[in-house]
């Protein structure tokens, strides 16, 4: 085949390539396109962000840098119609031309409602809005942590609104309240008022208030992050949410513990009234005293009324006084007489314990025992010479036996004789008189004794007579029917006319005679009813 001869350049494949890209690069270095998200999976484990931009009739492969993504405000996702901001270029192994992402936002405001409605769905199956997970809110809170923008009017709103209603310590932290910044920075103002230590030098907020003016879904879109939202749901201090006006929803406030539909509203929400708690407390305070009066009048009353039916503690003790003063006078002389009759029976053991007495009393009983020892050696002496005369074994015998009793009688006489010496009786009369010495002494007691004893008994049983005596009636207005011998009438129907009575009052005796017969029961009258008619109604 013959030779070609041309006078155009040789490329090699990389150098086509590489025309290629700078070629789109420079054309295309920055472009905003429409499109459809699809095969979109998430980040790589390289932290890049790789899938498709399409529209009905084409398709171009996107790619978003691990450091461009993490600085996205708004997060690709599947099926979502998105304006990815960027620049062109090609792919030289594969020949392919790709769009690197640095800035995505959703195309117009029917995705994010797409998006918003997604996510809300998806916080939803969590429980981040379960009804269960709010808290009440603090009734009078010390401190209100306030999360919003520091120049705009809502936090003017918001502390003239407490001031207005209960002046209350309020901490503000500034934040961002759209753009890029303003879900980081909400998460971060959420996280440190929870961080704040409950006596550290900074009080901790009681309740916190996020609160932002009206606008667009766009300028709301940072209180729909999902970071904020879950800041609000784990956060330890009750939340209001306070974002746009009335028509305005934000997924903060479905995690919220309240909803306010405007900062002002949120604030109204916060504290109560000063002044309607001033005139509630002032209420309960003037309800609290007139209970308290009325009870104590309630009290006075039933006291007096119990008080008029007690008897005086004169008429209580009257009675026993008297009967005590009898039974001392009594008890004086029986105390005398009993010491006068011990007196006399110690007198007559006295006499008979004489140490003359005792002396002759030995010598009589010295006399017997001398005379019963002579008679009895003489008897031995006649038995002795009887048997021997006769020698009868009976004999004999009864010598033995009339000796063995001598013999016993002689011994009971030794066991004897130092018992009747004058001696022991000295001392057993020496010991008697100790021991009446302290018989003595407790006998000069013993009438003290029973005297306050009798009186205690007395004044006892005087309380008991005064508490069951007829008396006590009388003086409450009662009094005692007695006929002309003195029995007490406590029938009418044993008096007839002309009878004489006595009355007795409290304070004396009168007579009387019956007027006319004692009254009979009235029967109660008979009921329209008791015939079987219709009963009145009247």
């Amino acid at each position: 085949m013959p030779e070609v001869l041309t006078n155009a350049a040789e490329f090699t494949v990389s150098e086509i390539a590489q025309a290629v890209k700078r070629t789109v690069e420079d054309e295309f270095g920055h472009v905003r396109v429409r499109g459809e998200i699809s095969g979109f999976r998430g980040q790589h484990s390289s932290g890049h962000a790789y899938f498709t931009l399409k529209d009905d009739a084409a398709s171009i492969d996107a790619v978003i840098w691990k450091g461009s993504y993490g600085r996205l405000a708004f997060k690709p996702a599947e099926g979502l119609e998105v304006i990815a901001t960027g620049r062109l270029t090609t792919f030289p192994r594969s020949s392919k031309y790709q769009i690197v992402i640095e800035q995505i936002e959703p195309a117009g405001a029917g995705a994010l409602m797409a998006l918003l409605e997604e996510r809300r769905k998806k916080l939803l199956a969590e429980g981040l809005f379960a009804r269960e997970r709010k808290r009440p809110l603090p009734y009078l809170p010390r401190v209100i942590g306030v999360i919003t923008s520091p120049t705009g009017a809502v936090i003017r709103d918001i502390l003239h609104r407490l001031d207005d209603r209960f002046p209350s310590h309020v901490l503000v932290w500034p934040v961002r309240v759209q753009g890029e910044t303003c879900a980081p920075e909400v998460v971060n103002a959420i996280e440190g008022f929870n961080a704040f230590l409950p006596n550290g030098p900074i009080p901790r907020p009681d309740i916190l208030i996020v609160a932002r003016g009206g606008g667009s879904i766009e300028d709301l879109w940072g209180f729909n992050e999902e970071a904020v939202v879950r800041a609000v749901a784990a956060s330890g201090i009750p939340v209001i949410s306070a974002v746009g006006h009335e028509t305005d929803t934000t997924l903060i406030d479905y995690a919220s513990d309240m909803r306010a539909p405007t900062p002002t509203a949120a604030a109204e929400a916060a504290v109560p009234v000063r002044a309607e708690l001033i005139a509630y407390v002032d209420d309960q305070g003037s309800r609290q005293r007139q209970a308290a009066r009325r009870s104590l009048l309630s009290l006075k009353d039933r006291l007096r009324a119990a008080s008029a039916g007690l008897p005086r503690p004169a008429d209580l003790i009257a009675t026993q006084r008297q009967s005590l003063d009898m039974a001392g006078t009594r008890l004086s002389g029986g105390l005398r007489h009993f010491v006068q009759d011990r007196r006399l029976a110690f007198s007559r053991l006295a006499g008979a314990i004489q140490p003359r007495l005792v002396r002759q009393r030995h010598a009589e009983l010295l006399s017997r025992i001398d005379n019963l020892d002579h008679r009895a050696l003489a008897g031995l002496h006649k038995t002795t010479e009887r048997a021997r005369l006769t020698f009868d074994p009976r004999a004999a015998r009864l010598t033995g036996s009339v000796g063995q009793a001598l013999e016993r009688k002689r011994t009971q006489f030794v066991r004897l004789a130092p018992r009747l010496s004058p001696q022991p009786l000295r001392a057993e009369l020496r010991q008697l008189q100790g021991q009446l010495g302290p018989l003595t002494q407790r006998l000069a007691q013993t009438p003290d004794r029973i005297t306050v004893e009798r009186r205690q008994k007395l004044g006892q049983l005087e309380k008991l007579l005064q508490t069951l005596s007829y008396r006590s009636v009388l003086a409450r207005g009662y009094a005692l029917v007695q006929d002309e011998t003195g029995d007490v009438i406590s029938s009418a129907s044993g008096l007839k006319p002309g009878d004489p009575i006595k009355l007795t009052f409290a304070d004396g005796e009168v007579g009387a005679n019956v007027a006319g017969a004692p009254a009979q029961k009235r029967k109660a009258p008979r009921s329209p009813s008791d015939d079987g008619s219709q009963e009145s109604l009247f």
